[in-house]
């Protein structure tokens, strides 16, 4: 998938944060050489996250995010300051721009706090060093020099690639070290793939993709683009056909499968026709481990055994789209569920970034696939339901589980896990 292609939960996030008017989407124009972001004297005219996905080089694919300031003021100015804090859920590498003239502030040690708290790699950016010859500190400043990696250098080093750095969006010095710097940061998550570590070259996939009233218009969903380019990359052959097709796709086959992979809302039409010899999964499955949570759905799944009466489960997309009539989220998975329990559940839903912040009213959170998330955001989730003793699935999971399917469908990657 080239770089152009790439999807937003592929990319790295790079989030841009530091107070009002500190000149962080100057920096951000500076370092894409675009005029993204609106620009201003007037502070907090950044009023919500402004998120661009784009190729930056050297970087590669990324996802740069411009935040309100951090020092916003009021009602308003509260809110804005909470949205920021949700970026950094989703947030591989943060900038924190300080103005250069005025040195650090009480709301920039915050996000240093906060960046440490969550484990993001973090590089200051002093702006403005067109102003000064150097970043002047305060008195009562020196315990941020310490948690800066030894505080602000007394001149401007535009060779230096430390923690904190001198840029200027006017002149811009810096900038190209800054962009270095950010490339160095990148997280390295290794040779990881959807399927291909399952398959070998010439294996025969048959991908099963149901085409119905729910299905996207002239178009696959995302997981089974990123399936079928992964087959394709390790040299593997993918199949790709509709349920109502697979029992005549598999007869005119010359050899075994060696792996068939469904849309999780056919599972059970597709065991049944699918010889027990021949290993069964689903796309949502794959995610689950692509994203590093099959462990913690499997776990989870347990948990709508013990459904009862009253309670209640929150079915969380990490996308928005339209509801077709048959959706799988807000459709299908709660028949499923009251069928399987028996029981009177309530169901709740959730979508894009509204994933609520106390789960505590729920008994299980069945979650989809995250595709269109980066891997940062989807386990905050996950850890987010453990730490307040929730159980949560995925979609894939969570219909196997109650189609009876389970062990079966799991058994392919468990193997690889």
């Amino acid at each position: 998938m080239g770089m152009n292609n790439t999807p937003a939960g592929e990319r790295v996030h790079i989030g841009f944060f530091g107070r009002r008017n500190a000149g962080k989407s100057s920096l951000l124009n500076a370092v894409t050489g675009q005029e993204l972001a609106v620009v201003s004297e007037i502070r907090g005219t950044t009023t919500d996250p402004v998120y661009k996905a784009m190729e930056l080089l050297p970087l590669g694919p990324v996802m740069l995010i411009d935040t309100p300031g951090f020092d916003d003021e009021g009602t308003l100015g509260e809110q804005r300051v909470k949205k920021t804090k949700q970026v950094l859920d989703k947030t591989d590498i943060a900038v924190l721009a300080v103005d250069a003239v005025e040195g650090m502030r009480a709301c920039d040690e915050e996000l240093v706090s906060l960046f440490k708290e969550r484990e993001i790699p973090f590089v200051t950016a002093c702006t403005k060093a067109d102003l000064t010859d150097g970043c002047p500190m305060k008195p009562d400043q020196e315990q941020s020099r310490a948690d800066m990696g030894g505080g602000w250098p007394e001149k401007p080093d535009e060779n230096k690639i430390a923690n904190v750095m001198y840029v200027s969006a006017v002149t811009g010095a810096g900038v190209h070290e800054l962009k270095e710097k950010l490339a160095a940061m990148l997280p390295d998550k290794g040779e990881r793939h959807l399927v291909a570590d399952l398959v070998k070259p010439l294996d025969v996939v048959v991908l099963v993709v149901p085409i119905d009233a729910a299905a996207p218009r002239g178009r696959l969903i995302l997981p089974q683009q990123q399936t079928i380019r992964d087959l394709l990359e390790t040299g593997a052959i993918p199949v790709t056909v509709r349920e109502t097709e697979l029992k005549e796709a598999l007869t005119r086959l010359s050899e075994k499968p060696a792996l068939v992979i469904t849309d999780s809302q056919a599972f059970e039409e597709v065991a049944a026709i699918v010889p027990e010899d021949i290993p069964l999964t689903s796309f949502s499955i794959l995610m689950a481990r692509y994203k590093g949570f099959l462990k913690i759905a499997a776990e989870g799944v347990r948990a709508i055994d013990s459904l009862k009466d009253g309670d209640r489960v929150l079915i969380a997309e990490g996308c928005t789209h339209h509801r077709q009539c048959d959706d799988i989220g807000t459709v299908k998975i709660p028949r499923f569920l009251k069928k399987y329990t028996g029981k009177d559940i309530i169901i709740e839903t959730s979508s894009g970034t509204g994933f609520p912040e106390d789960l505590a009213p729920y008994a299980l959170v069945i979650h989809c696939g995250g595709c269109m998330l980066n891997e940062r955001e989807v386990l905050r989730r996950m850890r987010f339901a453990k730490a307040q003793g929730v159980p949560v699935t995925n979609y894939g999971i969570a219909i196997a589980r109650m189609k009876g399917i389970l062990a079966r469908s799991v058994a392919p990657v468990a193997e690889i896990d």
